[in-house]
């Protein structure tokens, strides 16, 4: 989950490598990792149902024997806390590998499809297949979860994938580059790392589908570089995520529930809410609720709580205060540079049009917004760029309804924030400018699989094609007009249609044999009608 971009460059045509980058004989590194993965998925060991849950099952020891050194490489990157790294990313790692060797001989099935008159004997079928190698490109905020839950998918599918860290995380990224060859085949999936030049690099070179989390900037530049290629993508980025108050809800909770998700990993979370919009009436208590929550998860001074996270580095430091310029701040505004420090922030009567209202936060800034109901708040949030996710807080089911039916987000979470996250069932993407292409579980399945369109059929029964071959008259144009038109058959209910067929059969033949029996008996009686006659 992220959203504010990290790596800005530009891919240029006449681009070369930059000198930093190791080359071989003129091969940038890059280039080698890239060709060494596209050999080892051509030798077809990631094809093998065997072979991709035993990777799934490395990666889940990979967790299990690594997480106090994951939580270590955290708490040096962002100051997380030990007890928050599992609930935040490993859990759901976790979760997600174990859906994935649990479902992964149903994923690959292939999957049985209606068919029509012409096509009744035939086997037709969708056959999911890998795309070939992949190349996910992580972000810094969630360094694990964002890096590793498409990896699962792409082994789920049968990928290869060329794994690519964001260099901010460093100890994060260095120590992910220490673990995945040693539990994972280093070969189908590398690790690569670097900054703007080295992910400039491996854009410029061809790969199956690129699967990239950040911000809305670089995503462009991503999407413009796989284009050269033809190359699908799957964009994760951000935006700025509206979380509307209806004045009769319970406050209390919904404040509870807004910050926590606003100020959990120091507001560097691209699902967290970036502004609350709220009637005037209720602003004051909104503001008091979640001074008061503050007070309870953090402390006096969140500055000395092992809750509370730091900004990434000086760059967004400094961006984030900025944004702050000219504002008094109602809760928080306490700094510190010297530990990238910034309190939990709340600014009041924020203007719609200000430059903080502009750019997506992704901070520990939480600016209120005041609408005068819900259709101004409604207004307001389509008049902006849809954000990736939506929070409504009311107790009323038809404004809820409403609310959701007339505007549009990538996620919606009511009376709550971020959840919506939490379940793999549900798919997690962006609309618009807030990304495109969607994953968590089965959904990245199927986002980095091709679904293949399979007909079998014999060389027998070939009258049946009789009516398509020329020369062309109107009485087979006729036959193969009506088999074109012939509605789909739906075979994986073949036991109720042949049940049926046999009823309509069965009825049949009783009908003829009852007409033959009837028919027999005015035979009989016929004859011992004029039997009596003549005697």
């Amino acid at each position: 989950m992220t959203g504010v971009c990290d790596e800005v460059f530009i891919v240029t045509p006449g681009f070369s490598a930059p000198a930093h980058s190791f080359q071989l004989c003129g091969v940038t590194m890059e280039r080698q990792v890239v060709q060494r993965a596209k050999e080892a998925f051509v030798s077809g060991r990631a094809r093998v149902l065997e072979f991709r849950l035993q990777q799934l099952h490395a990666l889940q020891r990979m967790l299990t024997e690594k997480e106090t050194e994951i939580c270590t490489a955290l708490k040096q990157d962002i100051n997380r806390s030990q007890y928050d790294t599992p609930l935040l990313e490993l859990i759901g790692i976790e979760n997600e590998i174990k859906l994935a060797i649990e479902k992964i001989a149903e994923w690959t099935a292939p999957r049985p499809v209606e068919k029509n008159l012409l096509t009744i004997s035939d086997e037709v079928y969708i056959q999911p297949e890998p795309l070939g190698v992949v190349l996910i490109i992580g972000a810094w905020n969630y360094p694990w979860a964002l890096t590793l839950l498409p990896l699962i998918g792409a082994i789920a599918a049968g990928n290869a994938a060329v794994v690519k860290p964001s260099e901010l995380s460093e100890c994060s990224s260095l120590l992910l580059r220490a673990l995945l060859p040693r539990y994972l085949d280093k070969d189908l999936y590398p690790v690569v790392m670097g900054g703007a030049s080295e992910t400039q690099e491996l854009l410029r070179l061809r790969f199956d589908h690129v699967f990239y989390t950040g911000g809305s900037t670089v995503g462009k530049l991503v999407m413009e570089a796989a284009a050269r290629h033809l190359t699908p993508v799957t964009l994760e980025l951000g935006g700025k995520s509206p979380c509307y108050i209806d004045k009769d809800c319970d406050i209390r909770v919904a404040c509870r529930r807004i910050t926590w998700g606003k100020f959990v990993n120091c507001g560097q979370t691209c699902i967290a809410p970036d502004y609350i919009l709220c009637e005037p009436c209720v602003q004051s208590r909104v503001i008091e609720c979640i001074r008061r929550t503050l007070l309870e998860f953090y402390g006096a001074d969140p500055k000395c709580s092992a809750d509370y996270g730091r900004i990434i580095n000086q760059r967004h430091f400094s961006r984030i205060m900025n944004l702050m310029e000219g504002y008094t701040p109602v809760v928080g505004g306490q700094s510190d540079p010297s530990q990238c420090y910034i309190a939990p922030t709340v600014l009041k009567d924020v203007p719609p049009h200000s430059r903080l209202m502009q750019e997506e936060i992704f901070g520990p800034v939480l600016p209120i917004v005041t609408v005068s109901d819900m259709d101004d708040a409604i207004n307001f949030i389509n008049e902006r760029e849809k954000p990736l996710a939506l929070y409504i807080f009311s107790s009323n089911k038809k404004e809820v309804k409403r609310m959701i039916e007339e505007t549009t987000s990538g996620g919606v979470t009511v009376n709550d924030v971020m959840m919506h996250y939490s379940l793999s069932s549900l798919p997690f993407g962006g609309v618009g400018q807030s990304g495109m292409g969607s994953y968590h579980g089965k959904h990245t399945f199927e986002r980095l699989s091709h679904h293949r369109a399979c007909l079998l059929r014999s060389l027998n029964m070939e009258s049946v094609n009789l009516a398509r071959y020329p020369p062309q008259d109107r009485r087979r144009a006729r036959r193969a007009k009506m088999a074109l038109r012939s509605p789909l058959i739906d075979m994986s209910k073949r036991t109720l249609i042949w049940a049926v067929v046999a009823t309509i059969i069965g009825t049949g033949l009783f009908i003829t044999l009852l007409v033959i029996l009837l028919i027999a008996a005015g035979l009989n009686c016929t004859c011992w009608y004029w039997r009596g006659f003549y005697n």
